[in-house]
Protein backbone atom coordinates (compact mmCIF):
# COMPACT_ATOMS: atom_id res chain seq x y z
CA UNK A 1 0.00 0.00 0.00
CA UNK A 2 1.49 3.14 -0.88
CA UNK A 3 1.97 5.52 1.47
CA UNK A 4 -1.02 8.85 2.04
CA UNK A 5 -0.24 11.98 0.63
CA UNK A 6 0.51 14.77 3.19
CA UNK A 7 -1.28 17.91 2.48
CA UNK A 8 -1.69 20.91 4.48
CA UNK A 9 -5.11 23.40 4.29
CA UNK A 10 -5.17 26.58 5.38
CA UNK A 11 -7.31 29.93 4.67
CA UNK A 12 -8.33 33.19 5.61
CA UNK A 13 -5.11 34.54 6.23
CA UNK A 14 -6.15 38.51 6.11
CA UNK A 15 -2.93 40.03 6.06
CA UNK A 16 -3.75 44.25 6.56
CA UNK A 17 -6.37 43.63 9.43
CA UNK A 18 -4.82 46.45 12.00
CA UNK A 19 -7.46 46.75 14.47
CA UNK A 20 -6.15 46.62 18.34
CA UNK A 21 -2.90 46.99 16.93
CA UNK A 22 -0.40 49.74 17.93
CA UNK A 23 2.52 50.81 15.41
CA UNK A 24 5.80 49.77 15.34
CA UNK A 25 8.54 52.61 14.84
CA UNK A 26 11.12 50.05 13.65
CA UNK A 27 8.94 48.88 10.30
CA UNK A 28 6.28 51.66 10.51
CA UNK A 29 3.96 48.61 9.86
CA UNK A 30 1.14 47.46 13.03
CA UNK A 31 1.80 44.79 15.80
CA UNK A 32 -1.33 42.92 13.91
CA UNK A 33 0.05 42.75 10.86
CA UNK A 34 3.03 40.90 12.27
CA UNK A 35 0.45 38.87 14.07
CA UNK A 36 -1.14 37.63 10.73
CA UNK A 37 2.72 36.95 8.97
CA UNK A 38 3.54 35.13 12.16
CA UNK A 39 0.92 32.85 11.96
CA UNK A 40 1.68 32.38 8.51
CA UNK A 41 5.24 31.32 9.75
CA UNK A 42 3.87 28.87 11.66
CA UNK A 43 1.93 26.49 9.08
CA UNK A 44 5.16 26.96 6.87
CA UNK A 45 7.34 25.96 9.61
CA UNK A 46 4.52 22.80 9.86
CA UNK A 47 4.59 21.84 6.33
CA UNK A 48 8.42 21.97 6.26
CA UNK A 49 9.35 19.85 9.29
CA UNK A 50 6.39 17.70 8.72
CA UNK A 51 7.25 17.05 5.01
CA UNK A 52 3.83 18.16 2.95
CA UNK A 53 3.39 17.01 -0.50
CA UNK A 54 1.17 19.44 -1.21
CA UNK A 55 -0.44 22.98 0.20
CA UNK A 56 -3.88 24.44 -0.46
CA UNK A 57 -4.78 27.77 0.56
CA UNK A 58 -8.51 28.26 0.22
CA UNK A 59 -8.88 31.79 -0.38
CA UNK A 60 -8.42 35.60 1.02
CA UNK A 61 -4.74 36.19 1.36
CA UNK A 62 -5.37 40.11 2.32
CA UNK A 63 -7.51 42.16 4.16
CA UNK A 64 -8.37 44.18 1.30
CA UNK A 65 -8.25 43.80 -2.65
CA UNK A 66 -5.49 46.28 -3.17
CA UNK A 67 -2.67 44.96 -0.41
CA UNK A 68 0.16 48.00 0.19
CA UNK A 69 3.33 46.72 -1.39
CA UNK A 70 4.79 45.86 1.82
CA UNK A 71 2.13 43.29 2.52
CA UNK A 72 2.19 41.74 -0.65
CA UNK A 73 6.16 41.61 -0.69
CA UNK A 74 5.82 39.33 2.85
CA UNK A 75 3.46 37.48 1.58
CA UNK A 76 5.08 36.35 -1.46
CA UNK A 77 8.28 35.66 0.30
CA UNK A 78 6.55 32.74 2.03
CA UNK A 79 4.48 31.28 -0.33
CA UNK A 80 7.74 30.83 -2.21
CA UNK A 81 9.67 29.08 0.88
CA UNK A 82 6.43 26.82 0.55
CA UNK A 83 6.79 26.55 -3.46
CA UNK A 84 10.22 26.19 -3.52
CA UNK A 85 9.53 22.38 -2.21
CA UNK A 86 5.88 21.39 -2.93
CA UNK A 87 3.08 22.60 -5.01
CA UNK A 88 0.75 25.23 -3.50
CA UNK A 89 -2.60 26.26 -4.64
CA UNK A 90 -3.63 29.90 -3.97
CA UNK A 91 -7.70 30.17 -4.26
CA UNK A 92 -8.98 33.81 -4.99
CA UNK A 93 -11.29 34.76 -2.06
CA UNK A 94 -13.70 37.54 -2.40
CA UNK A 95 -11.25 39.60 -0.44
CA UNK A 96 -8.63 38.91 -2.95
CA UNK A 97 -11.30 39.24 -5.91
CA UNK A 98 -11.23 42.88 -7.44
CA UNK A 99 -15.04 43.83 -8.45
CA UNK A 100 -14.08 44.41 -12.23
CA UNK A 101 -13.74 41.17 -14.26
CA UNK A 102 -10.96 42.90 -15.80
CA UNK A 103 -8.64 43.61 -12.89
CA UNK A 104 -5.85 40.78 -11.38
CA UNK A 105 -7.40 39.85 -8.02
CA UNK A 106 -3.94 39.90 -5.23
CA UNK A 107 -2.58 36.71 -5.88
CA UNK A 108 -2.92 37.00 -9.87
CA UNK A 109 1.16 38.07 -9.74
CA UNK A 110 2.11 34.61 -9.13
CA UNK A 111 0.28 33.09 -12.37
CA UNK A 112 1.87 36.68 -14.25
CA UNK A 113 5.17 35.42 -13.66
CA UNK A 114 4.86 31.91 -13.56
CA UNK A 115 6.16 31.14 -10.54
CA UNK A 116 6.97 27.30 -10.71
CA UNK A 117 5.03 25.50 -7.92
CA UNK A 118 1.99 28.29 -7.92
CA UNK A 119 -0.92 27.69 -8.76
CA UNK A 120 -3.53 30.45 -8.71
CA UNK A 121 -7.02 29.11 -8.70
CA UNK A 122 -9.28 32.54 -10.21
CA UNK A 123 -11.81 30.57 -11.90
CA UNK A 124 -13.01 26.87 -11.40
CA UNK A 125 -11.15 24.18 -12.73
CA UNK A 126 -9.77 20.52 -12.28
CA UNK A 127 -5.89 19.22 -12.71
CA UNK A 128 -3.94 16.57 -12.31
CA UNK A 129 -1.19 17.40 -9.81
CA UNK A 130 1.81 15.74 -9.54
CA UNK A 131 3.52 15.81 -5.85
CA UNK A 132 6.57 13.74 -4.55
CA UNK A 133 4.56 10.80 -3.10
CA UNK A 134 2.18 10.65 -5.95
CA UNK A 135 -0.55 12.10 -7.90
CA UNK A 136 -3.65 14.07 -6.48
CA UNK A 137 -6.64 15.55 -8.87
CA UNK A 138 -6.88 18.85 -7.53
CA UNK A 139 -9.95 20.83 -8.36
CA UNK A 140 -11.17 24.49 -7.11
CA UNK A 141 -14.21 26.92 -7.00
CA UNK A 142 -12.96 30.61 -5.63
CA UNK A 143 -15.93 33.18 -4.15
CA UNK A 144 -18.49 32.91 -6.26
CA UNK A 145 -19.04 36.38 -7.17
CA UNK A 146 -22.14 36.95 -8.98
CA UNK A 147 -20.69 39.50 -12.03
CA UNK A 148 -17.78 36.73 -12.94
CA UNK A 149 -20.85 33.84 -13.32
CA UNK A 150 -23.53 35.59 -14.61
CA UNK A 151 -24.05 37.03 -18.00
CA UNK A 152 -26.16 40.70 -17.43
CA UNK A 153 -26.99 40.77 -20.68
CA UNK A 154 -28.73 37.50 -20.33
CA UNK A 155 -30.38 38.09 -17.18
CA UNK A 156 -31.05 41.35 -17.56
CA UNK A 157 -34.40 42.76 -15.40
CA UNK A 158 -34.07 39.68 -13.25
CA UNK A 159 -34.98 40.70 -9.30
CA UNK A 160 -32.29 40.21 -7.03
CA UNK A 161 -33.95 37.15 -5.66
CA UNK A 162 -34.04 35.39 -8.71
CA UNK A 163 -30.49 36.59 -9.51
CA UNK A 164 -29.54 34.65 -6.23
CA UNK A 165 -31.58 31.36 -7.30
CA UNK A 166 -29.71 31.23 -10.31
CA UNK A 167 -26.45 31.99 -9.08
CA UNK A 168 -27.07 28.95 -6.65
CA UNK A 169 -27.95 26.69 -9.61
CA UNK A 170 -24.50 27.64 -11.38
CA UNK A 171 -22.13 27.08 -8.30
CA UNK A 172 -24.63 23.78 -8.22
CA UNK A 173 -23.59 22.86 -11.75
CA UNK A 174 -19.72 23.60 -11.54
CA UNK A 175 -19.56 21.50 -8.64
CA UNK A 176 -21.91 18.84 -10.26
CA UNK A 177 -18.85 19.13 -13.31
CA UNK A 178 -16.08 18.81 -11.60
CA UNK A 179 -16.96 16.02 -9.14
CA UNK A 180 -18.06 14.11 -12.57
CA UNK A 181 -14.71 14.82 -14.00
CA UNK A 182 -12.93 13.66 -10.62
CA UNK A 183 -15.03 10.52 -10.59
CA UNK A 184 -12.79 10.02 -13.93
CA UNK A 185 -9.24 9.67 -12.01
CA UNK A 186 -7.73 6.82 -10.49
CA UNK A 187 -6.06 8.96 -7.59
CA UNK A 188 -6.56 10.78 -4.61
CA UNK A 189 -9.38 14.04 -5.05
CA UNK A 190 -9.50 16.96 -3.66
CA UNK A 191 -12.11 20.29 -3.66
CA UNK A 192 -10.87 23.44 -2.46
CA UNK A 193 -13.95 26.16 -2.23
CA UNK A 194 -14.42 29.87 -0.74
CA UNK A 195 -17.48 30.20 -0.30
CA UNK A 196 -20.82 29.55 2.34
CA UNK A 197 -22.09 26.41 2.88
CA UNK A 198 -25.65 26.30 4.45
CA UNK A 199 -25.48 24.30 7.23
CA UNK A 200 -22.16 26.34 8.34
CA UNK A 201 -21.94 28.28 11.79
CA UNK A 202 -20.80 31.82 11.34
CA UNK A 203 -17.64 33.24 13.47
CA UNK A 204 -16.37 37.18 12.68
CA UNK A 205 -16.24 37.15 9.53
CA UNK A 206 -19.47 39.06 8.94
CA UNK A 207 -17.66 42.06 10.16
CA UNK A 208 -14.66 41.89 7.07
CA UNK A 209 -17.46 40.00 4.70
CA UNK A 210 -17.39 42.10 0.94
CA UNK A 211 -20.81 41.71 -0.49
CA UNK A 212 -23.71 39.81 -0.31
CA UNK A 213 -23.13 35.67 -0.27
CA UNK A 214 -24.59 33.10 -1.34
CA UNK A 215 -25.23 29.53 0.71
CA UNK A 216 -23.96 26.28 -1.28
CA UNK A 217 -25.86 23.24 -0.06
CA UNK A 218 -24.19 20.87 1.66
CA UNK A 219 -25.68 18.06 -0.97
CA UNK A 220 -23.76 19.49 -3.31
CA UNK A 221 -20.61 18.99 -1.75
CA UNK A 222 -21.22 15.33 -0.08
CA UNK A 223 -20.29 13.32 -3.25
CA UNK A 224 -18.03 10.51 -2.69
CA UNK A 225 -16.01 11.58 -5.84
CA UNK A 226 -13.85 13.25 -3.59
CA UNK A 227 -11.59 12.06 -0.48
CA UNK A 228 -11.31 15.57 1.15
CA UNK A 229 -12.99 18.89 0.66
CA UNK A 230 -11.06 21.95 1.90
CA UNK A 231 -13.45 25.25 2.71
CA UNK A 232 -12.51 28.89 3.17
CA UNK A 233 -14.30 31.62 4.06
CA UNK A 234 -16.03 31.05 7.24
CA UNK A 235 -13.88 31.44 9.79
CA UNK A 236 -14.62 28.87 12.59
CA UNK A 237 -13.09 26.10 12.03
CA UNK A 238 -15.52 22.95 11.58
CA UNK A 239 -15.99 19.90 9.83
CA UNK A 240 -19.51 19.70 8.26
CA UNK A 241 -19.77 16.29 7.19
CA UNK A 242 -18.51 14.16 10.47
CA UNK A 243 -18.65 11.03 10.63
CA UNK A 244 -19.63 10.57 6.95
CA UNK A 245 -17.20 10.55 3.72
CA UNK A 246 -15.46 12.52 2.56
CA UNK A 247 -14.73 15.64 5.11
CA UNK A 248 -16.07 18.46 4.79
CA UNK A 249 -14.21 21.07 6.65
CA UNK A 250 -13.73 24.53 7.02
CA UNK A 251 -9.90 25.04 8.37
CA UNK A 252 -10.54 27.95 10.09
CA UNK A 253 -8.88 31.62 9.65
CA UNK A 254 -4.93 31.51 11.39
CA UNK A 255 -5.38 34.95 14.05
CA UNK A 256 -8.73 36.08 15.95
CA UNK A 257 -9.94 39.35 14.23
CA UNK A 258 -11.71 40.50 17.06
CA UNK A 259 -13.50 39.80 20.26
CA UNK A 260 -16.43 37.71 18.45
CA UNK A 261 -13.90 34.83 18.53
CA UNK A 262 -12.27 35.29 21.82
CA UNK A 263 -12.76 31.41 22.71
CA UNK A 264 -12.40 29.99 19.45
CA UNK A 265 -9.15 27.72 18.51
CA UNK A 266 -7.07 28.96 15.48
CA UNK A 267 -5.07 27.15 13.18
CA UNK A 268 -5.04 25.23 9.72
CA UNK A 269 -5.51 21.27 8.69
CA UNK A 270 -3.39 18.47 8.10
CA UNK A 271 -4.52 16.00 5.86
CA UNK A 272 -3.41 11.89 5.13
CA UNK A 273 -4.63 12.28 1.56
CA UNK A 274 -6.03 8.61 0.44
CA UNK A 275 -8.60 7.21 -1.92
CA UNK A 276 -11.31 6.76 0.48
CA UNK A 277 -9.45 6.06 3.69
CA UNK A 278 -8.40 10.08 4.06
CA UNK A 279 -7.37 11.27 7.86
CA UNK A 280 -6.94 15.10 8.56
CA UNK A 281 -6.55 16.29 12.20
CA UNK A 282 -6.66 20.25 13.26
CA UNK A 283 -3.18 21.95 14.36
CA UNK A 284 -3.68 24.73 16.63
CA UNK A 285 -1.19 27.80 16.42
CA UNK A 286 -0.45 30.69 18.62
CA UNK A 287 -2.70 32.86 17.94
CA UNK A 288 -3.14 36.46 19.81
CA UNK A 289 -5.17 36.26 22.94
CA UNK A 290 -7.91 37.97 23.38
CA UNK A 291 -9.58 38.59 26.97
CA UNK A 292 -12.75 40.30 28.20
CA UNK A 293 -12.80 41.18 32.06
CA UNK A 294 -16.40 42.03 33.44
CA UNK A 295 -16.66 44.29 36.22
CA UNK A 296 -19.68 45.69 38.13
CA UNK A 297 -19.11 48.62 40.22
CA UNK A 298 -22.54 49.81 41.04
CA UNK A 299 -21.95 49.19 44.84
CA UNK A 300 -18.71 50.65 44.79
CA UNK A 301 -17.37 53.92 46.11
CA UNK A 302 -14.61 54.03 44.26
CA UNK A 303 -15.33 52.18 40.88
CA UNK A 304 -11.61 53.20 39.52
CA UNK A 305 -9.77 50.89 42.32
CA UNK A 306 -12.56 48.14 41.72
CA UNK A 307 -11.74 47.62 38.33
CA UNK A 308 -7.79 48.03 39.43
CA UNK A 309 -8.51 45.18 41.74
CA UNK A 310 -10.16 42.91 38.82
CA UNK A 311 -7.51 43.27 36.70
CA UNK A 312 -4.53 42.37 39.48
CA UNK A 313 -6.07 38.97 39.15
CA UNK A 314 -5.55 38.48 36.14
CA UNK A 315 -2.71 37.56 33.46
CA UNK A 316 -2.67 40.39 30.51
CA UNK A 317 0.64 39.84 28.80
CA UNK A 318 0.84 40.22 25.43
CA UNK A 319 -3.16 40.42 25.28
CA UNK A 320 -5.68 42.17 23.48
CA UNK A 321 -8.17 43.26 26.74
CA UNK A 322 -11.50 44.27 26.69
CA UNK A 323 -12.84 46.12 30.13
CA UNK A 324 -16.53 46.08 30.24
CA UNK A 325 -17.32 48.42 33.34
CA UNK A 326 -21.32 48.24 34.85
CA UNK A 327 -21.31 51.65 36.56
CA UNK A 328 -24.14 54.08 37.41
CA UNK A 329 -24.27 58.17 35.24
CA UNK A 330 -23.27 59.30 38.57
CA UNK A 331 -20.08 57.66 38.78
CA UNK A 332 -19.03 58.06 35.40
CA UNK A 333 -16.42 60.84 36.53
CA UNK A 334 -14.70 58.54 39.21
CA UNK A 335 -13.88 56.15 35.87
CA UNK A 336 -10.09 56.98 35.89
CA UNK A 337 -9.75 55.07 32.39
CA UNK A 338 -5.68 56.66 32.07
CA UNK A 339 -5.25 55.01 35.60
CA UNK A 340 -6.79 51.57 34.56
CA UNK A 341 -5.13 51.45 31.07
CA UNK A 342 -1.73 52.25 32.69
CA UNK A 343 -1.76 49.31 35.36
CA UNK A 344 -1.64 46.63 31.99
CA UNK A 345 1.06 48.38 29.96
CA UNK A 346 1.90 44.55 29.34
CA UNK A 347 -1.09 44.05 27.26
CA UNK A 348 -0.80 44.15 23.68
CA UNK A 349 -4.09 46.36 23.49
CA UNK A 350 -6.76 47.87 25.67
CA UNK A 351 -10.02 49.38 25.70
CA UNK A 352 -12.67 50.28 28.30
CA UNK A 353 -16.12 50.12 27.68
CA UNK A 354 -18.64 51.86 29.84
CA UNK A 355 -22.14 50.09 30.37
CA UNK A 356 -24.08 52.78 32.36
CA UNK A 357 -27.37 51.55 33.96
CA UNK A 358 -29.77 54.57 34.08
CA UNK A 359 -29.14 55.50 30.69
CA UNK A 360 -30.53 51.89 29.64
CA UNK A 361 -33.26 52.41 32.03
CA UNK A 362 -34.37 55.51 30.49
CA UNK A 363 -35.20 54.35 27.63
CA UNK A 364 -37.52 51.62 28.83
CA UNK A 365 -39.13 53.74 31.07
CA UNK A 366 -40.42 52.02 34.14
CA UNK A 367 -39.10 48.62 33.16
CA UNK A 368 -36.32 46.63 33.74
CA UNK A 369 -34.52 44.95 30.46
CA UNK A 370 -35.44 41.47 32.43
CA UNK A 371 -38.58 42.20 31.97
CA UNK A 372 -39.06 42.40 28.41
CA UNK A 373 -38.44 39.60 25.00
CA UNK A 374 -35.57 40.30 23.08
CA UNK A 375 -38.06 41.67 20.83
CA UNK A 376 -39.78 44.25 22.97
CA UNK A 377 -36.26 45.62 23.44
CA UNK A 378 -35.35 46.06 20.05
CA UNK A 379 -38.40 47.71 19.33
CA UNK A 380 -37.97 50.08 22.32
CA UNK A 381 -35.16 50.74 21.07
CA UNK A 382 -35.98 51.79 18.08
CA UNK A 383 -38.37 54.11 19.08
CA UNK A 384 -35.88 55.50 21.27
CA UNK A 385 -34.21 56.26 18.32
CA UNK A 386 -37.40 58.18 17.02
CA UNK A 387 -37.49 55.93 13.74
CA UNK A 388 -40.68 56.43 12.12
CA UNK A 389 -43.27 54.10 12.48
CA UNK A 390 -43.44 52.69 9.07
CA UNK A 391 -39.47 52.15 9.62
CA UNK A 392 -39.97 50.32 12.78
CA UNK A 393 -42.71 47.80 11.03
CA UNK A 394 -39.97 46.54 8.56
CA UNK A 395 -37.15 46.41 11.26
CA UNK A 396 -38.90 44.58 12.97
CA UNK A 397 -40.17 41.72 10.87
CA UNK A 398 -36.61 41.82 9.80
CA UNK A 399 -35.29 41.49 14.00
CA UNK A 400 -38.02 38.45 14.21
CA UNK A 401 -36.38 37.05 11.05
CA UNK A 402 -32.91 37.02 12.65
CA UNK A 403 -34.11 35.92 15.72
CA UNK A 404 -35.35 33.20 14.94
CA UNK A 405 -32.89 32.04 12.48
CA UNK A 406 -29.80 34.02 14.10
CA UNK A 407 -27.58 31.41 11.51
Amino acid sequence: MTDPIRMLHFADLHVGMENYGRIDPRTGTSSRVRDFLDRLDEVIEYALEHEADLTVFAGDAFKHRDPNPTQQREFAQRIKRLADVMPILLLVGNHDMPGMVTRASTVDIFQALDVPGVLVGRKPEGRVVETKRGKVFLAWVPYPMRNRLLSSEEHHGKSIEELETILRQTVSEILRDLAQEASKQDMPRVLVGHFTVDTAKYGSERTVMLGGDVAVQISNLADPAWDYIALGHIHRHQALHEDRYPPVVYSGSLERIDFGEEKEDKGFCWVQLAREATQWSFVPVEARRFHTIRVDVRQEQDPTEAVLEAVKETTLDEAVVRVIVQLRSDQQAALREREIEKSMERAASVSIVREVEIEARARLGDLAPEELTPLELVEKYFHSREEPPKRIKALMTKAEELLRDPS
